[in-house]
Parts: C-alpha cells; structure tokens; sequence
C-alpha cells in the first residue's frame, strides 16, 4: 500500500474538471532538481496537454537554487482546466523516493513522469490514455519515442526505445534487458500497489518499472514521439578525463546498483519469477558488492585480498576494478593521451 498523502502539499489554481464518461483520470509527476532554468518550459508542456481529466503534481526535491521560485512564476495566475497540485521536499529525497512521493500524492490510474528539463507534447497524455485504452489498460507501463533536443532546446533527431512488447516475460527481460529511457514513460497505479514504493537510493527508477510491468500486464512502445528529451542537463553522462573520473563513476553506479539490484530481487520473488532472472541479478549484484568494497577506503592488503577472495566475480572483471583502487597511476599516460586528443578535436581550424 501507497503512504497517505502528505500534509505538506499545496493545491494551487485551476479549473475543477468534471469527469468525463469512459476517460480515465491520469497524473502529471513533474520531478525538478536544480533546475531553474528549465522547469518553466517543462511545465508549459504539461499545462498544454489537450487531454482531460488530468492532475498535475509538481516538485521541487529541495533544490536550495531558484528552482522553487520559478516553478511558482510558472503556475502564477494558470485558470486551465487541469488541477494542479505544488509539493516542495524539505530534504532532498532523490529520483526514487521523490517520485514514490508524488505516487502518493496523485490519484491518476495512469502516471506520467516528467522531469524539469525535458518537455511534453500536447498530445503526450491523449495518445498514451488512447492507446492504454485501445488495449483494454491492460499494459502497466506504456512508453514513447522521444526527440532529442540540446541545453538549447535545439533539434538533434529522434530516439527511439526499444519495442517493449516483444518482452513478454521475466526470461525474455534476462536473456537480454530491453533499452529504455525514462522521460517518456506512462505507468499504472496497480504497480506500485502491486510492488511498493520505490526504495530510496534508486536512480534507475525506469529499469525497474518496466520489469515490475514486463512480469504484470506487459508494456508497449508508441514509435510517436511525445516529450523533447534534452541531452546535457542533470542526468548527462560527462566525459571521464582521468582514472580518478571513472572510479568516481564506479563507486556512484555501485551505490545506486546495490539498492536498486535488490530491488530487483525482491520484486521477482513477489512476482514467482525467482528462477528465471535470479541468476542474472546475484551475478550483477555481486560486481556491484566488488567494486563498492574496492573502491571505498580500504588498506592496499585489503583490497588485495578481495582481488583473490571474490571468486564469484570474473577475474578480468577483479583486476580492472583493482587498477583503478590501487594504483590508478597505472593508467595515467593512457588518459594524459584522452585529454590532449580531445584538446586538438576541440581546437578551431585554421
């Protein structure tokens, strides 16, 4: 079960919706953090979505810049038909956490997530809701192709995720875990009923509600992009320069990993999926446990010891993690050589 709704929430303007026969009410989870800049933008996208009844539930995860302030500028004065409610977390909760929040706080069948630099479609709720119903709502997660836009908001072409309904089971999501992206999913309120709230720690929140959708009622792909997904905000993937750069990233995956690995877990056996992706995850969780060991403050005899102990870890696996514990020197000349390469690429032609 879902917590009740926080006290702490704030209705806000806008024009009661009556229900519509046959139409469900879905909700807008608008997630920003630290971005002032473009939450104006992303929530114009969601107050100009064509369909109706919607909610509109938006966030600020304790920015502690000007996020708030302009998500406030934002709505100021909005007399539309969607229902909008603002939450702002006194502490910062995280992707996972803070989205579990807003599941809470909403009362859609179907909920969109929608982050503060990217942008819906007018249409991104109606073509959803319409395909959802045109199967019967028995798909628990419905995701879209999206357009790729930069820091600018300037076109770079499309992305299109990978066709979800050719996953129909737990097996066919180990024998190859499909490629998704988050920005434009939709998904069920019987999810998070189903399984619960997302843990805390999680950043991967879209691997694991398209699993949790892939062992329930399926999932789908609209090859209709519906939301301009922009590249080079907060969840950009910067350029490792140096080893200090890429264990940086091990250790933070790692962290992440070992929560939402877990997770994982917990929702295959609550799903009676155990046998078929249970191997796969112990095995992943167990490079995770490796290099989370590794990676964190330890004696250079301590670190040695696990190179040999983990013998459930493939041995070239050990050794790479290893390198960048013990001695990161090791590749100094090799990113020396990155760095210089990238300068010259960079470098204006004559």
């Amino acid at each position: 079960m879902m917590p009740h709704r926080p006290s702490d929430a704030e209705p806000t303007s806008g024009t009661a919706q009556a229900s519509q026969p046959g139409l469900p009410l879905v909700s807008m989870l608008l997630i920003a953090y630290r971005q002032a800049d473009s939450v104006g933008a992303a929530i114009a996208g969601a107050l100009a979505q064509t369909y109706s009844p919607l909610e509109i539930v938006i966030s600020d995860d304790a920015s502690g810049d000007g996020t708030w302030a302009a998500i406030r500028a934002a709505v100021a004065g909005y007399a539309g038909p969607h229902r909008l409610l603002l939450n702002r977390n006194p502490v910062n909760l995280g992707i996972g956490a803070h989205l579990s929040r807003l599941v809470a706080l909403s009362n859609g069948e179907l909920l969109f997530v929608a982050a503060g630099d990217d942008v819906s479609l007018p249409q991104r709720c109606a073509r959803t809701v319409e395909a959802w119903l045109a199967q019967g709502r028995r798909p628990d997660l419905i995701a879209s192709a999206l357009i790729d836009i930069d820091v600018g908001g300037a076109g770079r072409g499309l992305i299109q995720p990978a066709d979800l309904a050719c996953w129909r089971s737990a097996a066919d999501w180990s024998a190859r875990p499909p490629h998704v992206i988050g920005a434009g999913q939709a998904w069920t309120r019987r999810l998070f009923e189903r399984f619960g709230p997302l843990p805390a720690g999680t950043v991967a929140e879209d691997l694991i509600l398209v699993f949790r959708a892939i062992v329930s009622g399926g999932a789908i792909t609209l090859t209709e992009p519906l939301v301009q997904y922009r590249r080079g905000g907060l969840s950009r993937r910067r350029r490792a320069l140096r080893a200090s750069d890429v264990g940086a990233r091990l250790a933070s995956n790692a962290s992440h990993s070992l929560v939402e690995l877990p997770c994982l877990l917990r929702d295959a056996a609550l799903a009676g999926v155990s046998a078929d992706v249970a191997p796969r995850l112990q095995a992943q969780l167990a490079r995770e446990q490796h290099v989370a060991a590794q990676l964190a403050p330890a004696s250079l005899a301590a670190r040695w010891r696990r190179l040999w102990g983990d013998r459930a870890v493939p041995r070239l696996f050990r050794w790479r993690i290893f390198v960048y514990a013990a001695c990161p020197w090791l590749l100094a000349p090799g990113f020396a050589l990155k760095r210089v390469l990238l300068r010259h690429s960079q470098r204006p032609e004559d």
